[in-house]
Order: C-alpha cells, then structure tokens, then sequence
C-alpha cells in the first residue's frame, strides 16, 4: 500500500492496530483485540484493540487537561495547525481509500473521494471558524426600557470542553472529520470512537492528525465493543457534547446522555415524489444515483419512489434500463454495486425482500444473493401493507409505490418515523414549493436526489432522524457557547445637561 510506511507507527503487528492515547500508539491492557471482517471474503482482515474501561477513563482526564491549554491558543494557530492536518491527510489519500476498500468494501475510487472531500471539509472549517469565532458582540445597558448607559455587555463564544464524536461505518473518514474540524477550531478537545468497519481508516486519520503537531491528549482514539465501553463514552461525566451518526443506537444514548448537546444524525426512509410533469429520465438517472450509490448504504439514499399513477411505468422503464448498466462486483475493480458492510445487513435485506414478494409486490429482476453482496433491485407494485414500504433497508434494493394524488406522497413521507431527507421531481416550482413545504423532512431536495453535501450546508433530520443539525457552521455553534461579560460602571450614569 503506497505511503504505509508512515504508519507504521500505528501497528502492533501484522494487520494488528494500536489505539491513540496522549499523544501516543498504544496497546491495550486488556490483552484483547476486536476482529475486523472483510465484507468482500467474510475473512478477518485488520484486528484493532479492545480497550477497558480505565483507558477510557484516562483519555476523558487526559482530554480535559490539554482542552484548556489548547482554548487559550490564538484561534489563527488553530486554524493553522488544522490546515497542516489537511494537507498531510491529502497526501495520504490513496493509502487510507485502501483501508476503506477492505473494511467497508466502498470501491477506490469512491473512497479516495470520501479522503480528499474530508480534507476540503477541514480546510473550509478552519476559515470558517477564524469568521464566526472572531466576531463578539457589543451590547449596551441602555437599549433596553428603563435602563441608563451603566452596563456594558461583551458576548463571546467559548468551546464546551470535551466531545465524544461517533462516525458511522459508511463513511468513517468524512463523517469523523466532520465532527472533529468543528471541536478542534473551537478550542474543544476529541474523543473518537470510530466504528468497528472502518476502524483502521479512523485510526490512520488520527495519525495524520497526530503528525499536524496536536497537543498531547487532545485528540484520543478508543476503539474496542460497544457493550464494554460504549455507555461509559455517552454517560461519561467528562463529556461536554455528543456528536453522533448512525442507527437506532442514537435514540439509546439520547436517553442515556446528561444535560450535554446532542448533535445526531440517524435513520432514513427518503422518500422521492414524481409528478405527471416531471423530466422523466432526470427523475430516473437521480432514483438510480440515489437509490444505488455505495450499494444504498447511505442514510440520504432515496429509499422509496412514489410516482403518480400516470407516468409509473414509463418512469419504472427508464430506471430498469439504468440499472442494467450498473456494474455489480468487488470494490478493487470500482464496481458501481459492491458487498454490503456484513452478514446480518444483508439478511435484514433479504427479509425485507421475502416480505414484499410474499405480499405479491412486481420483481423488475431477479432477486440475486453470494454472501454479501447483493445484485440491484426495482420492487414495484409496493403497498403500505409491505415492510420495506416503512423500513430503511441500507442496501441495493428500492421500493416504488404509485399514488394517484400528490397528498398520498406528501402522507406517506410524514407517516414516517424517519425523516431525514426527501425529493421532488416536477417543472412547476409552484408544485414543488408547496409539496416541500408539507414534507416534514429536514432537508427537500428539488429536481436532484438527496445528499448531505456540499459539507457547509446544513443538514438535519426531524423525529427519529436527529437531533440538532449539522453543516460546518452549525456544528461549530453547537461545539461552543455563549458567555457574557457585564461591565458595571461605578456611580450615576452619564447624561446630557
């Protein structure tokens, strides 16, 4: 692998990792090691360590401790050692895609991206954390009834001391930048508990990291289960805010977690509406692009169509002769379709897929399985009786229900649990306004398909989907919080004679 020399630092052994503890590659004390499994060959390929929960303890001390030197750092060195981490990231780019290629079977090409569009993401934090950090406000007693000009009031934003960040398998590198650029610019300190596919991937972002010249311990790397070390992290007292992405298991921790800020983005059942007037094969290059990019797993993925009865089936053609072309096997050969991220999603798939053929839903192809990976499929005819109508499948397999009024769309997207994101494809911006406006989903997406990106917009979702929002700039507000400073002025204040 090109540059794995430079981390070599980070090995314990063969396929073997260290996690990151003050400023340091270290084993566990536990003498434990969790398996990471290849999708593509169901075959152990990394192993990362098992840590207990007194290292956890040590990181939260340690984390703490460097979080107050590192808030009295001019912000400009912040953001100077932020963009020395992006370029050190960059130029390691292809070693860490390859890790996602084994880990989380995302094909090279795509996981180059994923690092190259991490680098921008921390690139762009830096300056735009120097923008907002920068400006306080200035307020006077005596702009509000009945006060005179005796106070004055200095607004500043400060960090809020220690943040648990939880990236998702499905893009480990991206989304625990995301989390991590904001804390850091604020003058926060990092705990990362990077999922176990694409553990490695976390861990080599952490040492370039580590490499940009961090203070010690303001940055740690835990990895190990979930059931030993997880409700320590999220219940932890030294923890200040929880940045998190992924499942279900986000609705436990914000039961869990304290008086602390949440940022969480969950589940998504993305609904598509397609009018009568829409482009059709706009509409049907989106549904493919959404619907089967990184083999649907993505929380943004169109996850069910909804298309007026009237252009049904020459929509449903258009997007069965895209999805002939889309090229279905192993990520080293940038296949379009590649292995799920493990054994039990792809049982979950394949339930869903039973269900909805038992219910007499139409196959446009062959239901197709070997181990992991799964073959694309169009399930139309799809009726709210059917469980992959409802539930959020995480693989190559799309749901399409034709409605005969746009309300049946608009109830189908708010019957929902989940509600992340959701898209329309019609000419009349009319239409389109007023069909958002009754979607009940954190983001609309109008003529194009859903997408967390471009990185600086904000993106949130509604009921099960999340709490708070996330975007460059939300997530550096919500990494931090106000203090005031009141200025009392001694004796009668001044007035005019």
């Amino acid at each position: 692998m090109a540059g794995q020399n430079v981390f070599n630092e980070i090995l314990a052994g063969d396929d073997t990792f260290k996690f990151y503890a003050d400023g340091e590659w270290k084993t566990s004390t536990s003498g434990k090691t969790v398996n990471i499994i290849n999708p593509s060959t169901l075959k152990p390929v990394f192993k990362v360590q098992a840590c207990t929960q007194d290292e956890v303890n040590k990181c939260v001390d340690s984390a703490k401790a460097a979080q107050k030197i590192w808030a009295k750092t001019p912000l400009w060195k912040r953001a100077e050692t932020l963009h020395r981490f992006a370029a050190i990231l960059r130029e390691h780019s292809v070693s860490i895609a390859g890790c996602l290629v084994k880990e989380i079977a995302k094909c090279q090409k795509d996981s180059v991206t994923e690092v190259v569009r991490s680098c921008d993401l921390i690139s762009y934090t830096a300056e735009e954390g120097i923008r907002i950090l920068a400006q306080g406000k200035f307020l006077v007693s005596d702009s509000f009834p009945g006060n005179e000009r005796n106070k004055y009031c200095l607004e500043s934003k400060i960090p809020l001391g220690v943040i648990l960040a939880i990236p998702p398998f499905n893009y480990p590198v991206n989304l625990a930048v995301s989390k991590i650029a904001p804390a850091l610019i604020t003058g926060n300190a990092v705990i990362l508990k990077p999922p176990t596919q694409g553990a490695v991937a976390g861990l080599h972002l952490i040492h370039c990291l580590h490499l940009a010249g961090f203070p010690k311990g303001l940055v740690s790397a835990i990895t190990g289960k979930g059931s030993e070390i997880g409700d320590l992290l999220t219940m932890h007292p030294g923890i200040n805010c929880i940045s998190f992405t992924g499942g279900d298991t986000g609705i436990s921790i914000s039961k869990k977690a304290g008086m602390i800020p949440l940022q969480m983005e969950l589940g998504g059942k993305d609904a598509c509406i397609v009018l009568e007037d829409a482009d059709l094969d706009l509409a049907a290059s989106n549904i493919v692009k959404g619907g089967y990019s990184y083999s649907g797993q993505r929380c943004t993925a169109v996850k069910v169509v909804c298309v007026m009865e009237s252009v049904a089936d020459t929509l449903v053609s258009a997007v069965n002769e895209k999805v002939k072309k889309l090229s279905v096997g192993m990520p080293e050969k940038n296949c379009d379709i590649t292995p799920v991220v493990s054994e039990s999603s792809a049982n979950f798939i394949q339930g869903l897929v039973e269900d909805a053929k038992e219910k007499g839903a139409t196959f446009h192809q062959e239901w197709k399985r070997e181990g992991n990976l799964i073959w694309p499929l169009l399930i139309d005819h799809v009726r709210p009786d059917m469980r992959i109508a409802w539930e959020e499948p995480f693989g190559p397999v799309l749901p399409v229900i034709r409605i005969k009024t746009i309300e049946e769309g608009i109830h189908h997207c708010n019957a929902n649990n989940f509600a992340l994101q959701g898209c329309i494809f019609t000419r009349d911006i009319n239409k389109a306004i007023m069909i958002s406006d009754a979607m009940e989903s954190g983001t609309i997406q109008i003529n194009g398909a859903p997408a967390r990106g471009p990185d600086h917009f904000p993106f949130q979702g509604l009921r099960d989907s999340g709490i708070g929002s996330q975007g460059i700039i939300n997530s550096i507000n919500i990494m931090c919080k106000v203090k005031s400073t009141v200025i009392n002025l001694p004796g009668p204040s001044y007035t005019m004679g």
